[in-house]
C-alpha cells in the first residue's frame, strides 16, 4: 500500500512540475496548484495515514500514544490549503489582467521590457 501512495504522490508531483515548466500562464498556475496538492499529500502521509485513533487526549494523559494520528501535519495541511488557494486566486487574477493587457498567455510573447532596451545604455558601468 505504501508503494501505491508513493506512486500516486510522485505522479501528481511530476504532472505539476511538467505543467509548471510550460510557457503558458494558465498551465503554470494549474501546475502550481497540482504541485501544492502533492506536497500536501506528502505531509499527510508523513503523519501516519493508517492510524486508527484520533489525536484526542484524555484529561489524565500528558502525551499521545504511539498509534494515534499526529495532529501537526493536519494543521499544516489546513494552513497550506488556505495559502495555496489564495496564491491560485491571486495568480489567476494576475493572469486575467495579463491576458487583457497583452492579449496573450504565452510567456514567450511577453517581451515589452526587452523592447525598451537596457537602462544602462549610455551610462558608464561601475
Amino acid at each position: 500500500m505504501n508503494l501505491i501512495y508513493a506512486l500516486a504522490i510522485s505522479a501528481l508531483a511530476s504532472c505539476g512540475v511538467y505543467l509548471l515548466l510550460s510557457r503558458h500562464v494558465i498551465r503554470i498556475i494549474i501546475g502550481v496548484a497540482i504541485l501544492s496538492a502533492a506536497v500536501n499529500l506528502v505531509i499527510l502521509y508523513s503523519g501516519r495515514i493508517v492510524s486508527s485513533l484520533p489525536p484526542i487526549m484524555p484529561a489524565d494523559v500528558s502525551e499521545l500514544g504511539m498509534d494515534t494520528a499526529n495532529p501537526l501535519p493536519q494543521a499544516l495541511i489546513l494552513t497550506a490549503i488556505v495559502i495555496g488557494f489564495a496564491l491560485t486566486a491571486f495568480a489567476s487574477a494576475l493572469a486575467l489582467q495579463l491576458m487583457r493587457s497583452n492579449g496573450a498567455d504565452d510567456t514567450g510573447d511577453l517581451n515589452d521590457a526587452e523592447r525598451l532596451g537596457s537602462p544602462f545604455d549610455g551610462e558608464e558601468h561601475r
